[in-house]
C-alpha cells in the first residue's frame, strides 16, 4: 500500500486564493489530507480553507518555517507535500520517482527582481552541501518519511527551503529538482517585491548558520555571538571579556549535552558547560584583575543565561539592567535593541552565547559603577538567584508573579 500523504500549506492573509488552491489540491490528491497552517491571518483565510475542505491549524503570526513546523506535528505519518497558498498547477509529478526530496522548478520565470536572492541562496546551498540547486527558494517540495525526519523542524521564515535542501543532502538522502508548469503570484520590481526578497536573503543566510531548538521545539538561528561585535565604545578589557563569554557560550550551544545547571555540568565532569563555568570566571579575572570583580561578572553572566528560557526575557532584563548600571553597558544597548524584535518573534535566539555575553556586560558595568560594598551585595544577590535557579524554575516564578508576568509576555506574538 502507498504511504499516506499530507499536503501542507502555509498561508497568511490569503482569503481570496486559499479556497481555489485547496480545492485543486483536493481534486489532484483525493486520498490526501489537506492541512493549512494559518500563520496569524487577519482575514478569513481559515474559514475559506475549511469551506474548501482543508483542516486548519490556527497559529500566532510567526513566519513560514515556524508555521510549517508547528502544523507538521499535526500531520499523520508518511509522505509530506509542501505547497504555497497561491499556487496554480499540477504537483503530482513531485510524488513520482524515488527521490527523498523532490523540488519543483518552474518551467517559466514569473516576475522577480534581479536574481540576487536566488543566486545567494544557490551559493549558500553549494557552500553547505555541494548541491547545485536550480530553484533554491521553491516552496513546492515533496518529502519522503526519511526526508521529513531529516529536515523538520524547519528553519524559520523564508530560510526553510534553503536549509531543508542542505539538511536532506547532508543526511545522505537523494534530492531531485523537477521542472513543472506552475504559476503563482510573483513579486515585481517594486518596493514590496524588493523588501520581500531582502527578507528572503536575510532569513536564508541566518538559516544556514548554527541553529538550536527553543522552548517549544522551533528551530531558530543562534545569533547571540553578534553581541561580541557590539560595544565598539566600551573599554578594550570589557570587549575582550564579553567576547570570551560569547565564544564559551557558543561552544556550549553547539556541543553541549543534556546537562543543565552548575551541578549537572560539574558533576558530569568534562563538558562544554563545565568549560564555560570555569572559563568565564577565568576570563573575567584576567580582565578585571580582581577576584571580587571576576565573581560579579561570572554570576551576572550566569544569571542572565538562567533567564533566557522564553523569547525576549533575557534581552528585557539586560536593557533594564543597562539603564541602571550604565557605564560600558550603554555601548551594548544598540545591538540588544536590534536583536530584541527577532528574539521576541521567535525568528532567532540568543542561546548561551548571547545571554552569557549580555550578562557579562552587566557585570562589567557593575564593577565600574559600584563601590566595594555594592559589589559584595550584588554578588550575594546574584548568588542567591543562582541557587534559586538551580533548585527551582525562575521562569515559573516570573510567570506566577503579577506585573512581571505581563512584562515578560510583552511583545510576543
Amino acid at each position: 500500500m502507498a504511504e499516506p500523504l499530507t499536503v501542507l500549506i502555509a498561508a497568511r492573509d490569503e482569503e481570496s486564493r486559499i479556497g481555489p488552491t485547496v480545492e485543486a489540491l483536493g481534486r489532484a490528491f483525493p486520498d490526501a489530507e489537506i492541512l493549512v497552517a494559518d500563520d496569524g491571518s487577519r482575514d478569513a483565510t481559515a474559514s475559506a480553507a475549511r469551506r474548501a475542505g482543508a483542516r486548519v491549524v490556527r497559529l500566532p503570526r510567526l513566519g513560514k518555517g515556524q508555521a510549517l513546523t508547528l502544523a507538521e506535528r499535526e500531520a499523520q505519518a508518511g509522505r509530506l507535500l509542501l505547497c504555497d497558498a497561491d499556487l496554480d498547477g499540477d504537483l503530482a509529478p513531485l510524488l513520482d520517482g524515488g527521490a527523498d526530496l523532490t523540488i519543483a522548478a518552474f518551467a517559466e520565470r514569473q516576475g522577480g527582481g534581479f536574481g540576487i536572492a536566488k543566486r545567494a541562496a544557490r551559493t549558500l546551498i553549494r557552500a553547505r552541501s555541494a548541491f547545485e540547486a536550480r530553484e533554491p527558494l521553491s516552496g513546492q517540495r515533496a518529502f519522503s518519511p526519511a526526508a521529513r525526519e531529516a529536515c523538520f523542524p524547519l528553519a524559520p521564515g523564508f530560510g526553510c527551503e534553503v536549509r531543508s535542501t542542505i539538511d536532506a543532502v547532508r543526511a545522505g538522502l537523494t534530492v531531485e529538482e523537477r521542472e513543472l508548469r506552475l504559476r503563482h503570484r510573483a513579486t515585481g520590481r517594486n518596493a514590496h517585491g524588493f523588501l520581500h526578497r531582502a527578507r528572503q536573503l536575510l532569513e536564508a543566510a541566518l538559516a544556514c548558520g548554527p541553529t538550536a531548538l527553543n522552548h517549544r521545539g522551533l528551530r531558530l538561528p543562534l545569533v547571540g555571538v553578534l553581541v561580541a561585535l557590539g560595544g565598539s565604545r566600551a573599554p578594550a578589557r570589557v570587549r575582550l571579556g564579553v567576547a570570551g563569554a560569547a565564544l564559551l557560550g557558543l561552544a556550549d550551544d553547539l556541543w553541549s549535552g543534556p546537562e543543565r545547571g552548575f551541578r549537572a555540568h560539574l558533576g558530569k565532569g568534562s563538558t562544554t558547560g563545565a568549560a564555560k563555568a570555569l572559563g568565564i570566571p577565568a576570563v573575567a579575572l584576567a580582565t578585571t584583575r580582581s577576584l571580587r570583580g571576576a565573581t560579579l561578572v561570572a554570576l551576572a553572566a550566569n544569571a542572565l543565561n538562567q533567564l533566557d528560557t522564553r523569547p525576549g526575557r533575557a534581552l528585557k532584563a539586560f536593557l533594564a539592567g543597562a539603564a541602571l548600571v550604565r557605564g560600558p553597558a550603554k555601548a551594548y544597548v544598540p545591538i540588544a535593541v536590534l536583536l530584541t524584535p527577532y528574539d521576541l518573534r521567535e525568528m532567532t535566539m540568543l542561546g548561551d552565547s548571547g545571554a552569557n555575553a549580555l550578562g557579562a556586560v552587566l557585570g562589567y558595568g557593575s564593577v565600574s559603577k559600584l563601590t566595594a560594598r555594592g559589589q559584595i551585595l550584588s554578588i550575594a544577590a546574584l548568588a542567591g538567584l543562582t541557587v534559586v535557579g538551580e533548585t527551582r524554575s525562575l521562569g515559573a516564578l516570573i510567570e506566577r508573579t503579577p506585573g512581571l508576568s505581563q512584562l515578560d509576555r510583552l511583545g510576543r506574538p
